[in-house]
This record gives structure tokens, sequence and C-alpha cells, in this order.
């Protein structure tokens, strides 16, 4: 059973937390972030340790026990660190260019694709073509980085399209052409 809830968080060098209420709020070099913790969970910043107690043990909060962790450690590491993805564009002629605020890729369509960042993401293409995206927040930034997936998914074929780096494809065979 996880009791990643129980787990305090120590906050680096250089990271202000300020708590009111149920809201905590981290900022750092890399930016700032908030979040609201719920209701039945309470928290204590103490120095430099943030923890969290439930007040039973009930699965429904314990579930939000360990989320409002997880969060909130997010939210303490993407503040001091940050946190990147890396796409990887595989196809003859797919690219992507960042211009300004706006990746254009180019993927195989009759016409560009303009995906506009949000705020608080940043991308980069690099000389081999990989797309690398950073961002503070980590939904944000997961939320991103699926939707730019999303506009061409690697085939099982000939493995073209975008995918996240590392990630592996199951390659299917082509059609068998047999002897009449």
């Amino acid at each position: 059973m996880s009791r990643i809830g129980n787990a305090p968080i120590t906050i680096p060098k250089g990271v202000k937390v300020k708590t009111e209420g149920q809201t905590i709020a981290v900022e750092g070099p890399k930016g700032k972030l908030s979040f609201d913790v719920p209701e039945p969970i309470s928290f204590a910043l103490e120095g430099e340790v943030i923890t969290f107690k439930r007040p039973n043990d009930e699965q429904k909060i314990r579930a939000l026990h360990g989320m409002a962790r997880a969060m909130t450690n997010n939210m303490v590491v993407g503040c001091s660190e940050g946190f990147k993805k890396t796409l990887e564009i595989i196809g003859v002629g797919y690219r992507a260019a960042v211009k300004g605020r706006n990746i254009d890729l180019t993927l195989g369509f009759s016409h560009p694709v303009s995906y506009p960042l949000p705020d608080g993401v940043d991308a980069e293409v690099d000389k081999e073509g990989k797309l690398h995206l950073s961002s503070a927040n980590k939904a944000l930034l997961g939320s991103v980085a699926a939707d730019i997936r999303r506009y061409r998914p690697p085939e099982p074929y000939k493995g073209k399209g975008v995918r996240y780096a590392g990630e592996h494809i199951i390659r299917k065979e082509g059609k068998a052409r047999g002897k009449k």
C-alpha cells in the first residue's frame, strides 16, 4: 500500500512557500504555482518542511492525502528545477519550428499546423529535429506534449509520427504477398 501522503516535503534553497487557509503558493527561480488543498486534509509548514495529515483512513480521504502531497511536491520541484519533455518527430519532411509563442509543425498534411504555446511552457527545437518542452507546471507540460503528439501519433507500420523520447512503438509486419 502506498503511503506517499505521509512523506514530508523538504523545501530547497531559493524556493519560497506561503500558506493562506487551505492554499499553498510556491515561488522559485522557474516560476510561481499555487494549489488549494482539499478540505479534510490538513498541512503544516515548519521551517523548511511541509507535512500533511488526514483525519481518518477512509479510501477517499487516503486518496486525497496522497494527491495533495504529490501536487505540492510537483510544485516545489517545478519551481526549483522545472520539468522537461522531449518529443521526437520521425518521418520524411516532418519537422517542427518555434516562432515566437507558436510551434509550427509540418507533419505530412496539406497544410502546416500551428500550435500556440500556453503561458508557462517554453519550447525549442534542436539540430536533430527533437522538440524540447519545459515548464514548472508538470500537468500543463504533459497536456501540451499530449496535444502535440495527438496531431500525428506514431503509426505501427513505418513508425512515422510524433512520439515521446524513449517511447517504444510496437511495429507490425506489412501485408504478406503470396505466390500465385
